[in-house]
């Protein structure tokens, strides 16, 4: 019978992936800490955590995987309407503790959060360290929505997306995986399904074929610009899919 590990703080090394609990969400193991050398140890074996406020730190890689590839995330006919009036404007890097923050606020149909203080933290020293990223959308000056992750390698990390606005958060997706694509990114982590999500392309696969693509592709060197996203190429990302046919 499989048994979760304690981590040690002084013990990097996670069990492998493999060895989560056989449940649809793959606990696998408890405790550790946030730092920066953890968390890419974990992200790099197709590992992240989760947990809730009061709760002890857990880890978990679910069997199967839901993920998106760049340049197949799908944008619907009443979506590309949509882009052709929105004034949405969408950026990056530009505000990514205050994307956080509202990933982490209370929803609509729960106050809990995943995205305790000490985890958002956590997140904000990736991203000052260039491992973390924020998309943000934009109406006039006020932050309408947007989403946030972990690139390494070839790969993204997505970890949530918060919408104050119809459409915001799908802005942000079209918005990641169109620079993705340009970029050369390969695959984008989506961790576990939703409706949202699959309305975009997004699909299941086995743990065991999603942990050899991670392995592949955070082993190769980092595509994400040092310098960051030009803005010209934020400010027209979104073009491609609002002109010409709808579909």
């Amino acid at each position: 019978m499989t048994e979760l590990r304690w981590l040690e703080p002084h013990n990097l090394e996670f069990p492998p992936a493999e060895q989560a609990l056989p449940n649809p969400n793959g606990l696998l193991a408890v405790g550790g800490d946030l730092s920066i050398e953890r968390l890419l140890i974990a992200y790099r074996q197709g590992i992240f955590p989760w947990y809730e406020e009061g709760q002890p730190l857990l880890w978990w890689s679910p069997d199967p995987r839901t993920v998106l590839a760049p340049g197949g995330i799908h944008a619907s006919r009443s979506m590309r309407r949509f882009l052709r009036r929105s004034e949405l404007r969408v950026s990056f890097d530009q505000a990514f503790a205050e994307v956080i923050a509202a990933c982490a606020a209370p929803r609509e149909y729960t106050d809990a959060t995943w995205i305790t203080p000490d985890m958002q933290q956590a997140y904000i020293n990736l991203h000052q360290l260039g491992h973390a990223h924020s998309v943000e959308v934009w109406e006039g000056d006020q932050l309408v929505g947007g989403l946030y992750g972990v690139a390494l390698g070839r790969m993204f990390f997505g970890e949530s997306m918060f919408s104050r606005r119809s459409n915001a958060s799908k802005t942000a997706l079209l918005a990641l995986g169109a620079v993705l694509r340009r970029l050369g990114c390969e695959l984008i982590d989506c961790q576990m399904p939703t409706e949202h999500l699959s309305s975009m392309g997004a699909r299941e696969v086995p743990r065991v074929e999603f942990i050899r693509c991670v392995r592949r592709l955070t082993s190769q060197p980092d595509i994400w610009p040092a310098g960051g996203i030009e803005p010209r190429m934020a400010a027209s990302i979104l073009e491609a899919f609002a002109p010409g046919d709808v579909t």
